[in-house]
């Protein structure tokens, strides 16, 4: 391969990508898309997930970032989307970036508004899926316990 078309840094969905990563690898880079999502992106595309990103095409970048903004229109099923049965719209829908941050801080706050066991949870600052916390997730100074002498 000739270094003339190569870039060492690519943008993707307004995220830098090192352009020596293999292309599944810079995909997941990408707040909100993983391995399993990327490795489909590029067999739909037809792209080679062994590719480094940095010799990729624009074309493919622009096929890339379209297929990002609707992955249902490329035939993507909806289980793989990070975004089912939104709460406004109701609709399959897949975010990245700081779209993805936002709403879930939107729906954080939500839950601590309608004062849902999670809400209380998040608003306490302690776990919230059933982990435990006898021994873990202790803030500040906490050694551990010693036994009471008889």
């Amino acid at each position: 391969m000739s270094e003339a078309g190569f870039r060492y840094i690519v943008r993707i969905a307004s995220t830098d990508i090192d352009g020596s990563l293999k292309t599944v690898y810079g995909l997941a880079e990408i707040k909100g898309i993983g391995i399993n999502l990327a490795y489909t992106m590029c067999r739909i595309l037809g792209i080679d997930p062994e590719k480094r990103v940095g010799y990729l095409t624009d074309s493919e970048i622009k096929k890339i970032e379209d297929l990002i903004r609707s992955p249902w229109e490329y035939g993507i099923p909806s289980w793989m989307l990070n975004r089912r049965k939104d709460y406004e719209t109701g609709k399959d829908i897949h975010l990245i970036g700081a779209e993805l941050i936002f709403y879930v801080k939107q729906d954080i706050e939500r839950e601590k508004k309608i004062k849902s066991y999670r809400g209380i949870r998040h608003a306490l600052g302690l776990k919230v899926r059933g982990q435990r916390t006898r021994t873990t997730g202790r803030t500040g100074i906490t050694v551990g316990v010693t036994k009471r002498r008889k």
